[in-house]
């Protein structure tokens, strides 16, 4: 196997300084080599001697990959620290430095996301076997992601060439029959809209699995601004109007306050398109959608409600429904078109968010589905900008 260098930046909070120095003299002369994937981990080093300072570093840019915490510290304690990096969203893999641990802070660490525990005091030895251990955890982790990120971009790339071979074929096939169409009559057109139908549910499939995979892969470009939901919700809604008139099916939206959010507007155009667009396939004629906003308020997040009255589902099809190529098959959508990855991608967007997708549903009666949106986290986004908003505000 080939062999490569990997540097360990290691954090250390202790108030005894002298501590922290000797450390630093061990880990200066300490290497690791991790057999499994073929690395030699070496370490680099700083040292805090207060929990606020360590978190003002990180908040500053700074990147661990271990940290070597104590848990009496002078001002915030060692889980208070645990417990701000975690709300943060910061992985480090900890290890608490302790002379007063008891079992129910052991427990409470545990859930933290510490890793290992030293006793204080510890030996040189007591050292290096602990970050033996973590040592391996943390290169082994980082080579499991390295690994799913490039079976992720094998996925992506795959997908992008099968779509872009699959699109010109399409686009003939349809002009032609589209051409014929209009020289036709009788059984030749009834053969013909159905090929157009079935076109129509090919090109969905191609730019579902794009929209996917860009987004699973990182390829998808984010570009974030302040935007009002509202305009996207009303844009949806427009699109789909003339597909909801043809059966009857009413659609209301309800949001009379701004929904400001931080977030990529593509992105939140393919929740709209793809939840309105599903309360309409799959409603009953002179049925009803209802696409309710709300606004983050306190800790809730943005969230968007799109209620139908259609065909709705058992408990054991909602359960299944936001997996990939998942389609319901019933008596009732044996005629309705999909790809399966619609509400799948939704889920995934609503997660890059911090949020989520559920549903709640009954058989007969309809289907409810609620997604929950922060904003984009300041790491993840370029320098803000303003939306130019495509439709006038919503009043009640």
């Amino acid at each position: 196997m080939e062999r490569h260098d990997e540097i360990v930046q290691v954090a250390m909070v202790d108030d005894e300084e002298p501590l922290c120095l000797g450390v630093r003299r061990i880990l200066a002369k300490f290497q690791m080599h991790v057999a499994d994937v073929g690395v030699d981990a070496s370490y680099g080093f700083t040292y805090f001697t207060t929990g606020e300072d360590l978190l003002a570093a990180v908040k500053e840019g700074a990147r661990f990959d271990l940290l070597l915490l104590d848990l009496k510290l002078p001002g915030i304690n060692g889980l208070d620290v645990l417990t701000s990096l975690s709300q943060d969203g910061h992985e480090i893999l900890t290890i608490m430095i302790t002379a007063y641990a008891t079992f129910e802070t052991a427990v409470q660490a545990t859930k933290l996301g510490a890793y290992d525990f030293l006793p204080k005091p510890f030996s040189p030895d007591e050292l290096r076997y602990a970050l033996r251990k973590a040592t391996s955890q943390l290169v082994l982790s980082r080579a499991a992601r390295k690994l799913a990120e490039e079976k992720r971009q094998v996925r992506f790339n795959f997908i992008s060439v099968l779509a872009h071979e699959l699109k010109a074929p399409l686009n003939a096939i349809e002009g032609y029959l589209n051409i014929l169409r209009t020289e036709e009559e009788g059984q030749h057109v009834q053969m013909i809209d159905r090929s157009l139908l079935r076109l129509e549910g090919m090109k969905k499939l191609i730019f579902d699995l794009l929209d996917l995979t860009r987004i699973e892969s990182g390829q998808k470009q984010r570009d974030f601004v302040h935007i009002d939901v509202r305009d996207l919700a009303k844009a949806a809604v427009d699109m789909l109007t003339i597909e909801a008139r043809a059966r009857s099916v009413s659609m209301e939206l309800r949001a009379p306050d701004p929904v400001p959010l931080y977030a990529d507007p593509s992105e939140i155009e393919i929740i709209f398109n793809n939840l309105v667009s599903n309360a309409v396939k799959y409603n009953k004629d002179d049925g009803g959608v209802v696409i309710t906003l709300l606004p983050a308020e306190d800790d809730r997040p943005a969230t968007i409600t799109v209620a139908d009255t259609g065909i709705g589902l058992t408990p054991e099809e909602a359960g299944k429904l936001f997996n990939e190529f998942v389609r319901i098959k019933n008596e009732d959508t044996v005629k309705v078109l999909g790809s399966g990855l619609g509400l799948s991608t939704v889920r995934k967007l609503a997660q890059l968010y911090g949020g989520d997708a559920v549903v709640q549903s009954e058989r007969h009666v309809g289907s409810t589905f609620t997604v929950t949106l922060n904003d984009a986290r300041p790491e993840q986004a370029p320098a803000a900008k303003t939306a130019v908003s495509p439709a006038p505000g919503l009043g009640g």
